[in-house]
């Protein structure tokens, strides 16, 4: 019976989501918003809706490690599994606004966070800060696209907002925003609840669902979209949809939770101590594969995808205390991450010498 209902919640959240995003950047088009930056706000943001609203249920549900777990989860899922997926798909061009701003901006929240959790917790000041930041970030994003020429025809379809549908008309906007929220706020209680039925019936920590099965459903909609994205060919897409999403994820998702929670944002020591860290690694990692010909290439996204099975076999090795863990920690702390990053180092020095030759 769980199992239904976290499968109704996932199916409510997904559903959610879309009709908000629809809504949303109709209306905002309608306002006079540009689609650039639609992009790059509300279709980013929207598609992170699932993730606040599960996590704001999990903090008034006092479940504070799902709240904390789906957003580190998400962002990792977000790299790892989505764009190595997308680049397997087709190999996506990196976007050099992406590669100059968003992606250091997206590694300078991720390194903030663990700063601000190093005491535990995040506070109502953290989560304050946190939001601050992120309507900075959008009111540059807003400024920054009036200096901008024309707007790239790929991402008016992608957003969707042209067109003289049923949905072109205001109150059909507002109705799809409501049924959205309103969805979405079913969707993150049922899952909520469920997960934690979930954990329990399992003997796993939520900590542990929340990092795994809660980080993957609530990043349903940023899997739609990236995935269509690079069929459809539009890469850059799939990418600033990741990367926009992992910033609302830390600075919207967690702001808003530890702004409204009742007492400070509680850390788990064990998401301090690997997880959060792990997250961090993933961020600084897409620097040197990003700037590298700007493109993710298949054998690229091959490894994200093997790092995050890796990581996920890691964290249900751990959860059962099984006696594989050590030898399993232990090859992959001592072999596998040093030669993946001994050859995103190699790839990027070659990258940095051939760039220099041709000037």
């Amino acid at each position: 019976m769980s199992l239904i209902t976290f499968l109704l919640g996932l199916g409510a959240l997904v559903l959610g989501a879309e009709l908000l995003v629809r809504g949303a950047s109709k209306l905002a088009f309608k306002l006079g918003v540009s689609p650039l930056v639609v992009g790059l706000t509300v279709v980013a943001y929207g598609t992170s809706a699932p993730e606040l609203a599960v996590s704001m249920q999990s903090v008034i549900s006092g479940q504070t490690d799902i709240a904390v777990g789906n957003v580190v989860g998400s962002n990792i899922f977000n790299v790892l599994f989505i764009l190595g997926v997308s680049a397997l798909i087709t190999p996506l061009i990196v976007n050099q606004q992406l590669i100059r701003q968003e992606v250091p901006i997206m590694v300078g929240v991720s390194l903030l966070l663990p700063v601000l959790a190093y005491d535990g917790g995040l506070s109502r000041i953290d989560g304050m800060l946190f939001m601050t930041l992120l309507v900075a970030y959008t009111a540059f994003l807003i400024i920054q696209s009036r200096g901008q020429g024309a707007i790239p025809e790929t991402l008016v379809q992608e957003v969707g907002v042209i067109g003289s549908g049923w949905d072109s008309k205001f109150l059909a906007q507002v109705a799809l925003i409501v049924a959205g929220l309103a969805l979405l706020v079913f969707g993150a209680r049922s899952l909520v609840e469920a997960a934690i039925t979930i954990a329990k019936h399992l003997g796993v920590s939520e900590v542990v669902i929340g990092l795994t099965v809660v980080a993957a459903g609530t990043s349903l909609p940023e899997v739609a979209t990236s995935v269509l994205a690079a069929i459809r060919g539009q890469r850059d897409i799939a990418v600033g949809n990741v990367v926009g999403s992992n910033i609302f994820n830390i600075l919207g998702v967690l702001g808003v939770s530890a702004v409204v929670a009742p007492s400070a944002l509680a850390v788990a020591p064990a998401m301090t101590a690997f997880d959060i860290p792990a997250m961090l690694a993933v961020a600084v990692v897409c620097l040197p594969i990003f700037f590298t010909g700007n493109l993710i290439a298949r054998w690229e996204g091959a490894v994200f995808v093997g790092l995050y099975v890796s990581y996920t076999l890691y964290l249900i090795l751990a959860a059962q205390q099984h006696d594989a863990l050590s030898t399993y920690g232990l090859v992959f702390g001592m072999a596998v991450l040093p030669l993946c990053t001994l050859t995103i180092v190699i790839i990027a020095w070659r990258e940095w010498r051939a760039r220099n030759k041709s000037e």
